[in-house]
């Protein structure tokens, strides 16, 4: 199984020793429930510095939260990806500090553009639960092109996301695809894109690990790495909705 999630890779189901039984294994059910714990952690830290940035109407209060969010939850990502087994511990944490990143992020941008926070949510739930049912009905399946495909895109967003990074240290920016053109546009709409379709990868991965009986903690690890993809889809349909509305 492949997908482009750095969190369910090639070897996210490997190297455990055996079977276990019936009511110790990993179920769908489970990882949807602990999906809606890590949703419910993210809800609350992203509503306590959205509350912070329209009491004070000031980007400065929230900055802090955002650096602390973005570090905090990436440091906490890495630890997850490599002690599966801390997933019950970590995946709440880092639901709780992206709540602090994403809370300070949409806060700032509903400050630009009212209502574009409740239109990014909608949409991203939205192409969740549309996925979902064209994955659960065999219109889209995770085939072996299908799965490479979608691995080769993420991997190239996040080549020409990490050139950018560096450039933008010394002062340069990639002209395009950041902007609001109609290349920018384009560049938006392919991320969104191929971040959705990692959705699609993931609930592959996530009923391959139930078949296969996995531990019942693989139910936090793979409510874990939904709930990346369903963050990075956010924020790029949050990224493509501000791209167009600014050019209103």
């Amino acid at each position: 199984m492949r997908t482009g999630n750095p969190a369910l890779n090639d070897k996210t189901f490997t190297g455990f020793s055996g079977y276990v039984t019936a009511d110790e294994a990993m179920t769908i059910q489970g990882t949807v429930n602990k999906t809606l714990i890590l949703l419910v952690c993210v809800l609350l830290t992203a509503g306590w510095t959205w509350n912070i940035y329209f009491r004070t109407h000031d980007p400065a209060s929230v900055l802090p939260w955002i650096i602390v969010g973005a570090i905090g939850g990436f440091i906490l990502a890495i630890v997850t990806v490599f002690k599966q087994s801390w997933a019950p511990v970590t995946s709440p944490l880092y639901a709780l500090l992206q709540g602090l990143f994403l809370g300070g992020v949409s806060s700032t941008a509903e400050s630009q553009y009212p209502g574009i926070v409740i239109q990014a949510v909608g949409l991203t739930f939205g192409t969740c639960l549309a996925l979902l049912l064209a994955y659960k009905s065999g219109l889209i399946k995770a085939s072996e092109n299908f799965k490479l495909g979608v691995v080769a895109a993420t991997g190239g967003i996040a080549l020409v996301y990490l050139v950018s990074i560096v450039l933008s240290m010394f002062r340069i920016n990639m002209p395009g695809i950041f902007d609001n053109g109609l290349i920018g546009i384009g560049f938006s709409l392919f991320v969104v894109t191929i971040a959705a379709l990692n959705l699609v990868l993931d609930f592959d991965f996530i009923e391959g690990g139930s078949q296969r009986r996995l531990p019942k903690y693989m139910e936090w690890y793979g409510a874990f790495g939904l709930m990346v993809t369903l963050i990075w889809l956010y924020l790029e349909i949050l990224r493509l909705l501000m791209k167009l509305r600014s050019r209103n």
